[in-house]
Formats: C-alpha cells, sequence, structure tokens
C-alpha cells in the first residue's frame, strides 16, 4: 500500500515542507463514511505513484494536526501544495473529484 501514516509529529516534515502535492485524509476509526472513503484514498495512492503523496491522518490520535487546519467533520480530505491546503473535500466524494484537483495541481 502507497499511502503514508501522518501524525501531529511527522505533518510538517512530510506534509508542510513537502515539495511535492500531498493528499491529506483525516479520519477517524468510529467513522463509517472515512471507511466508505478508504478504497478511493487507496486507489489514488496507486494511481498517483511517484507524483503525489496520499497519506492519512487518525484524528482522535493526532489532535493537534486538525485543529490546525479546522477540521470540523470526518471524513475531510485536503489537498497540499508547497505547504498550502489548495482544495478540500468534506463527506464522501467520488475518485473523479480527486483526480480533477490533483491533475489541476500537476499541470
Amino acid at each position: 500500500m502507497d499511502v503514508t501514516t501522518y501524525t501531529d509529529d511527522n505533518f510538517e516534515a512530510e506534509v508542510v515542507k513537502s515539495t511535492t502535492p500531498v493528499l491529506v485524509d483525516f479520519w477517524a476509526d468510529w467513522c463509517t463514511p472515512c471507511h466508505m472513503l478508504a478504497p478511493t484514498i487507496d486507489e489514488l495512492a496507486s494511481d498517483y505513484k511517484g507524483k503525489v503523496k496520499v497519506g492519512k491522518l487518525n484524528v482522535d490520535e493526532n489532535p493537534q494536526t486538525p485543529g490546525t487546519f479546522g477540521i470540523m467533520s470526518l471524513p475531510t480530505v485536503l489537498l497540499f501544495e508547497k505547504g498550502k491546503p489548495v482544495k478540500t473535500f468534506v463527506g464522501v466524494q467520488g475518485k473523479e473529484e480527486f483526480k480533477k484537483a490533483i491533475d489541476e495541481v500537476l499541470s
């Protein structure tokens, strides 16, 4: 699996300071829609391997980072470019929505 696990401890180094775009899925184990979205996140990690970093951050285990980015609903997925969130997805989205945003950032 090409999905990275992000934490409060590694978020700055892995996401904010990344030279490549990063897609971060903010999720929790108790969140049913988060589990519904997981296969899409896995597919995106595989589809964009080497071009975009794709990872997940468990909000229950890492409460600091979601607060920093104002995450209020789960799942929330942020697309980062040059360390800044450039696109926010709230709730379960189709793979095409993510691909459109990622392709825009890569172009």
